[in-house]
């Protein structure tokens, strides 16, 4: 039996969950889809056109899934935590209204481009995906810019009866954590993005070695060179955004770290082991710098430690693999590019870049842990804790299991019309006539 504040803290969990994996997706695909299309139309390769016709399709049902979860969260703000839209929702006002305006414009050239398949000039259809895509990272830029807000709140002043009140419409866009916040986020799109689509070609090629063609080759390239090439900077955003949270969130950092007491020279943990005065070194780039711990902080303020420490430890794991696994694939595209031959005929290749796959959104799904958990007690952080926030209603925990049954019901659905999408009839070749005259018509126009 849960209580109400646990319900509506799960229900909340469980539905940015679901929609950050379908939104990241939302975000990175018209990417991918753009630079096929554009390939295809540049070379008359027939090969790349196909993958951005089957993109076409994934994005449009992604597109789908992301509005109707994305507006689930949205609903839930003002049902579950009503005291806190009523203080604070003057913050986001800016936020959330650029963030409908970039989802309307998406919505509209996203049906121009559906339509606009062989009835669009070829150099008309690809300027009409890049709203999509441009929008697509304003909408996820412009959502993440509120939460980091709740992270680093700023533009507060009293309000008639003594409390904090949000008067700052720019606040979001202010707020010291928005910065790393935002770009953490957007790299995050496009890493798991590039994994997931190389994953999918990788288990196709493992599955049926007949597809290891062209075909399935530039998939799994664009999606393994668009993953893989980010995992360093991703990285380094990484580190920037720690030393953010340090400066700012120093019990949030401490509960990330695992430190319980302050120290001079603190040490890195690695899982079960210890590095010492590296943690230190790597803040301050002193080995003996002092690391506020969780001492310092009254018990009351805490955040949950094991949960949030587990989680970034996690992340920092599967980063640090995914870094090793890029280096690797250099080195085996290299060296097989040389000898004339193709790194798809590696098997230990596919086997770890389909493994590669769900890795990314697990690391994804850690981080917002790290963020949300980490920020506990507090909604709005020193400013507004967390129970204050909840509705006064009752029963909750019916409302978190229904919301769960109808995700359930949205996931099976949307697996099923994916597969179908991914069952689709055989591309076509490497130049059709077809092809070579929108090649051409594509030359024409842009030379």
């Amino acid at each position: 039996m849960l209580d109400d504040l646990t319900a509506a803290r799960e229900q909340m969990a469980f539905s940015l969950g679901f929609h950050i994996i379908f939104a990241v997706l939302g975000v990175g695909m018209p990417w991918l889809m753009l630079w096929a299309e554009w390939r295809g139309f540049r070379t008359g390769d027939g090969r790349w056109t196909a993958l951005a016709r089957r993109w076409s399709k994934a994005v449009a049902v992604l597109f789908a899934v992301g509005a109707v979860s994305g507006t689930v969260l949205s609903v839930e703000f003002g049902l579950l935590w009503p005291e806190f839209m009523a203080r604070f929702g003057s913050a986001f006002g800016i936020s959330f209204t650029l963030e409908s305006f970039a989802f309307f414009l998406e919505a509209i050239f996203l049906a121009l481009y559906l339509y606009g398949w062989d009835r669009l000039s070829p150099r008309a259809h690809l300027l009409c995906g890049i709203p999509v895509a441009v929008s697509g990272v304003a909408s996820a830029l412009f959502v993440t810019t509120a939460n980091a807000w709740m992270n680093g709140p700023v533009g507060l002043v009293e309000g008639p009866d003594g409390e904090l009140v949000s008067t700052e419409p720019l606040g979001p866009f202010l707020a010291p954590t928005t910065g790393p916040q935002v770009v953490h986020m957007v790299l995050a799109a496009f890493l798991c993005t590039g994994l997931a689509v190389a994953a999918v070609y990788a288990v196709a090629m493992l599955r049926d070695p007949a597809k290891r063609d062209g075909y399935h080759r530039r998939g799994f390239a664009a999606g393994a060179v668009m993953g893989l090439g980010l995992a360093v900077p991703q990285a380094l955003v990484g580190d920037w955004a720690s030393r953010v949270v340090a400066e700012y969130q120093p019990a949030k950092f401490a509960a990330m770290e695992g430190l319980e007491h302050t120290t001079d020279g603190a040490p890195f943990s690695i899982g079960p082991w210890e590095i010492p005065n590296l943690l230190s070194l790597l803040l301050t780039f002193d080995p003996n710098a002092r690391i506020t711990g969780l001492d310092v902080v009254p018990p009351a303020d805490r955040p949950p430690v094991a949960i949030t420490h587990l989680a970034f430890q996690v992340m920092i794991g599967i980063g640090v693999a995914l870094i090793a696994l890029g280096a690797y694939a250099a080195w085996a595209w290299y060296r097989d590019h040389r000898r004339g031959a193709h790194v798809t005929d590696r098997r230990g290749l596919l086997i770890a870049m389909a493994a590669a796959g769900p890795a990314p959104f697990v690391a994804l799904l850690a981080g917002w842990i790290v963020t949300e958990v980490g920020r506990q007690p507090w909604i709005v952080y020193q400013v507004m804790r967390t129970p204050e926030a909840l509705t006064s209603q009752t029963g909750l925990e019916t409302y978190f299991y229904v919301t769960i049954v109808v995700y359930l019901a949205l996931s099976v659905a949307l697996v099923a019309i994916l597969r179908r999408i991914a069952a689709g009839p055989h591309p076509a070749p490497d130049r059709t006539p077809e092809t070579r005259d929108r090649h051409r018509a594509f030359s024409d126009q842009w030379h």
